[in-house]
């Protein structure tokens, strides 16, 4: 049997695997075939051992790693009103990170000027290897966004093109949600179970890890959960052009929006978590009651799937009003065989989820074109 040279750096790059146990798994062959592929990869200075893995029970793993040129990679973090960068190196440890204001809403051109711009005041060393860069809206297979609700001018932009043109190295263009659910789920259970990751920022979004691995759907659109229609809503237009979305009355932009309706002085979903830390009612009940209607959304989506857990990032997650209101209501909506295990926790990477999961898209990515 030829020896898959392509499957078996590209999952040792993303971390699927980090045995010769997983790595036997995962390509359907004997332990024994792996063994022999890992060995001869090993001398040819492809593949390292680097430590020994926890034992799950029989003899101890050998960590696994491909062998680390030098260099760096680029990982981008868009979101609606900033963009999160980051250095890694393609084990995906995180060297440095730095926030902008940057609005997705100026369009790609400007976006990507500015964060060449961000790249110039970070300490690198060496080339770059690649880059990965996460945007707030459906991404596409070919790097392109399809029908963003709040993404001005990105519509079919070959976004990912345009990346390798001005940074010069392989790109991998990935949706938000999906980026931090992948480093998230892999920071939490490795390369197996499943779990969602909801980020809840100025809009909703969500992605979903099957058995380790990231699932995007058949239109990539798996996870957009901001835009089900919630009888609360009502009549209220959302920014895809529907009424009633869950985005209206649940997101970051959605209580903004109600509570300007009530003459309060806000502006952004910061304004209304600082209000809600100074103890204002309004801000307080605006921020529990978006939380309980997420719950009522991803109660049948827990149901259906069955996930080990349900990671919260984004603004409003750091709000624990809003975390156990959404808990409440899953708990509520849910079949007790669905909930005893269950995690429904705040994501423990934080807002550098994204980055993670970035680093192991890109590291493949990179790995793919050496």
């Amino acid at each position: 049997m030829a020896r898959p040279d392509l499957s078996i750096r590209q999952l040792l790059a993303d971390g699927s695997v980090t045995s010769r146990a997983e790595l036997a798994h995962h390509l359907g062959v004997s332990a024994s075939t792996a063994s022999a592929w890992v060995g001869q990869l090993i001398a040819e200075g492809v593949v390292v051992e680097d430590g020994i893995l926890a034992s799950q029970g029989g003899r101890p793993r050998r960590r696994l790693r491909l062998s680390q040129p030098p260099g760096h990679l680029l990982l981008v973090d868009l979101g609606g009103h900033h963009a999160r960068v980051g250095i890694a190196d393609l084990q995906g440890s995180i060297s440095c990170a730095a926030v902008k204001e940057v609005a997705v809403s100026q369009g790609p051109d400007a976006v990507l000027e500015t964060l060449r711009l961000m790249i110039e005041e970070l300490p690198v060393e060496g080339p770059m290897l690649g880059v990965g860069l996460a945007l707030p809206g459906p991404v596409q297979p070919d790097g392109s966004v399809r029908l963003p609700s709040r993404m001005p001018g990105w519509a079919g932009y070959p976004i990912r093109q345009a990346a390798m043109e001005c940074f010069g190295a392989p790109v991998v263009v990935e949706n938000d949600a999906n980026a931090m659910a992948l480093g998230e789920h892999r920071s939490q259970f490795g390369s197996r179970g499943h779990s969602i990751t909801v980020k809840a920022g100025t809009a909703i979004g969500s992605g979903i890890i099957v058995d380790g691995q990231l699932y995007r759907g058949a239109t990539s659109a798996s996870g957009d959960v901001t835009h089900t229609r919630v009888e609360a809503a009502g009549p209220r237009p959302c920014t895809c052009g529907k009424l009633g979305c869950l985005e209206t009355i649940a997101s970051g932009a959605g209580i903004v929006a109600r509570m300007q309706e009530q003459q309060v002085p806000v502006s952004s979903t910061a304004d209304v978590l600082a209000r809600c830390a100074d103890g204002d009612p309004i801000a307080t009940t605006m921020i529990r009651t978006a939380g309980s209607h997420l719950g009522e959304v991803l109660s049948p989506v827990v149901s259906f799937f069955n996930p080990d857990a349900v990671f919260l990032t984004g603004g409003l997650a750091s709000s624990q009003h809003f975390i156990s209101a959404v808990r409440a209501r899953i708990y509520d909506g849910c079949h007790p065989l669905m909930t005893e295990a269950l995690r429904i926790e705040a994501a423990s990477l934080g807002a550098d989820a994204g980055l993670h999961g970035m680093a192991l898209l890109a590291a493949a990515g990179a790995e793919a074109a050496r």
